[in-house]
């Protein structure tokens, strides 16, 4: 146990001071919270239609930002190998990058997002479920964004390929974190699409460190 917390401790110290750590993708989404409504216009009626939707857009979006070199460095220094043969199967070491990389970056705008949904013109009464949504989909986006970041290890433009491969895997939590939310905010039952978020943000966290640790022991061999 205390191995697997010595790397958990690692990966999220990496995260963190990673590229700017939480600070870009907070940025970017405090950036579109800003530019939309000089885009679409500032009507609050507008505004607040859009709001759940296109925080969660925003969301997904910048949760792309810090996945590059989420495996990179540590596969062209040859850490990589290191973490490979230690004693902690690669499967754990995969789910110890991941929450350390939603530690840094995912819970960090989980904390943003009632802030930037507010800003949007959301109601206040909102802004648990649109947390706890942020929460599970920051889990959800961290893991499966791992799947691809270990999937283009090695490739040339690495962060374009890890977008191609992520972003239709995105769709899904997108459509259940904005439809859980569209609901609430109309007064319809929202457990359903909740239920679904926690269902996909499980299965990734299921299913992508081993998708992960294939990947990783493929670019190795």
């Amino acid at each position: 146990m205390r191995p697997l917390l010595a790397l958990l401790a690692r990966e999220t110290a990496l995260a963190w001071g990673r590229g700017g750590g939480p600070l870009v993708a907070v940025g970017f989404y405090a950036g579109v919270a800003t530019f939309l409504p000089l885009a679409i216009g500032p009507e609050p009626e507008r505004l607040a239609a859009i709001a759940p939707g296109a925080a969660w857009v925003a969301l997904a979006l910048a949760s792309l930002l810090s996945l590059e070199r989420m495996f990179e460095r540590d596969y062209e220094d040859g850490a990589l190998d290191l973490l490979a043969l230690s004693p902690v199967p690669l499967e754990l070491t995969c789910l110890a990058k991941c929450l350390g990389q939603w530690l840094a970056a995912g819970a960090p705008l989980a904390l943003a997002a009632p802030v930037a949904a507010i800003a949007l013109g959301a109601s206040p009464a909102l802004a648990p479920l649109v947390f706890a949504c942020a929460l599970l989909g920051g889990i959800a986006f961290a893991f499966v964004g791992g799947i691809g970041a270990a999937l283009s290890l090695g490739a040339r433009r690495g962060g374009l390929l890890t977008a191609m491969i992520v972003l239709p895997l995105f769709v899904p939590p997108v459509i259940f974190g904005g439809g859980a939310l569209d609901a609430f905010a109309s007064g319809l039952p929202w457990t359903g699409g909740f239920a679904f978020l926690g269902a996909y943000a499980a299965a990734a966290v299921a299913v992508g460190p081993l998708a992960m640790a294939a990947a990783c022991r493929n670019a190795l061999s």
